[in-house]
């Protein structure tokens, strides 16, 4: 393994379940398997649906916005520079819960979730839940709910 930097604005980009995108930074083969690095920019409102990892740890660090976090049964908020913890086998979803673009650092331990955005890149749009839970269940995921804005829809 060698050490290595990326600069803003490089990695692999990538559709997300939102209509934003995110941007490998770190993946398995750079990691040797330690750890996924990924910036998420997610549009006012969105977020995925209530998702559980079933062997990765999650980082969320906020690098623009404010985002509310559901980990369980404990909803939490973070704003540019703060962050918040999921770990695995703990059901959770966020939403970018500001008027504009935020944007977020994701950090999962051991690595893999790029292959989980690899693999759903492939999908048609829009995503056929079944195929979609096909992926996740092959990438360690298993979908559980639908997005916060639904489960839980904030006043507007």
């Amino acid at each position: 393994m060698k050490p290595f930097a990326v600069q803003a604005g490089d990695g692999a980009k990538h559709s997300t379940l939102t209509t934003g995108w995110g941007l490998v930074k770190a993946d398995t083969a750079g990691t040797n398997g330690a750890l996924t690095v990924m910036e998420f920019v997610i549009p006012p409102y969105e977020g995925p649906p209530v998702h559980t990892h079933v062997r990765e740890d999650e980082v969320w660090y906020v690098l623009a916005g404010a985002f509310r976090f559901k980990a369980g049964d404990t909803m939490l908020r973070a704003t540019t520079g703060g962050m918040a913890f999921g770990p695995r086998g703990v059901p959770h979803a966020f939403q970018n819960i500001g008027d504009t673009t935020g944007r977020l650092l994701v950090i999962t331990t051991p690595s893999g979730l790029e292959r989980f955005f690899e693999e759903t890149g492939k999908l048609s749009r829009p995503v056929d839940p079944e195929e979609l839970a096909a992926v996740g269940h092959a990438c360690w995921i298993e979908f559980a709910g639908p997005p916060l804005d639904v489960s839980d829809p904030l006043p507007r």
